[in-house]
């Protein structure tokens, strides 16, 4: 199926009140296990490959792009291809070239002036070339190994009125907000703050993304969704479920040397994870059903 874009996918989402899944993927087996897992939902999805990915193929984001768009336009899959948390703005305007239709600016970290004047730069850039721009303001923590930010720290948790103001300032296309998941987090018990999100729901009107998904349980994912989340960003759950599967095989298989044997495994429990998170995020705004009147 040809690719589609992340602004068709996000609006159409938001307008359904429901969300779109967006997996982060380093490898060609993360595509093609994404792909697979997504598939057997009739779900769309965003393969998102991020800067640190990037660095890991020396810089070069346009093979692993390509061979993503490749795998997409051959599946049954909707799909679009996004380039996530991007700080440097040379790789930003290698995107449309590389394939992307979409990008996330992140210039969370700078004090809120200059990450104003550096995602305007950005959103404008975007814009002229066609591209669909993300940012995100307050700082969902855990990324390049830092421990998350404590919930009360400042800076911790995206305030409404700023965010209002950020966004008119640097006209983005949605907006990632803090409001309690983190980064690279291994289970799933993160809480998330539902009154600050309804606040953010209700004083903006771009679509809101949800990042380090992996470490939200599906109850929690079903009410952030309800409220309004249009974009849900996934990424290390995967790679849970490729070292754990990689590790067994070897374990099993000590004298094996053959690295198609046990990334066939990752890539299996790839696909398992990524259907089963995907059917997690479809069924959310699925209205539960009314307990059973007692006699």
């Amino acid at each position: 199926m040809p690719l589609t874009t992340t602004r068709a996918l996000v609006d159409r989402a938001a307008a359904r009140g429901e969300a779109v899944v967006a997996f982060n993927v380093i490898t060609l087996e993360h595509v093609e296990a994404v792909l697979d897992g997504v598939r057997g939902t009739g779900r769309p999805v965003i393969l998102q490959i991020s800067e640190n990915a990037v660095a890991y193929h020396g810089g070069r984001p346009e093979p692993l792009a390509a061979a993503a768009a490749r795998c997409a336009e051959q599946s049954e899959v909707e799909a679009a291809l996004h380039l996530d948390h991007v700080t440097d703005e040379g790789l930003l305007h290698r995107a449309a070239d590389a394939g992307f239709s979409s990008a996330m600016f992140d210039a969370a970290r700078l004090p809120y002036a200059a990450n104003v004047q550096a995602t305007r730069r950005a959103a404008d850039w975007a814009h002229r070339n066609g591209l669909w721009l993300e940012a995100e303001l307050g700082e969902v923590g855990g990324k390049d190994g830092r421990p998350p930010l404590d919930a009360h720290a400042p800076g911790a948790r995206t305030d409404p009125a700023e965010a209002v103001r950020y966004v008119a300032e640097t006209g983005v296309d949605a907006l990632a907000v803090a409001v309690g998941s983190s980064h690279a987090m291994t289970s799933r018990d993160a809480v998330l703050d539902h009154g600050l999100l309804a606040g953010l729901r209700a004083a903006l009107e771009v679509p809101l993304v949800l990042h380090g998904s992996s470490g939200v349980p599906d109850g929690e994912l079903g009410r952030a969704i309800r409220a309004g989340i249009a974009k849900v960003n996934i990424g290390t759950a995967l790679n849970v479920a490729l070292t754990a599967a990689v590790r067994e095989h070897l374990d099993r298989h000590p004298d094996g040397v053959d690295p198609r044997r046990y990334l066939d495994a990752g890539r299996t429990a790839m696909a398992a994870a990524a259907a089963r998170l995907a059917q997690a995020v479809a069924q959310a705004t699925q209205v539960p059903p009314a307990p059973a009147a007692t006699a």
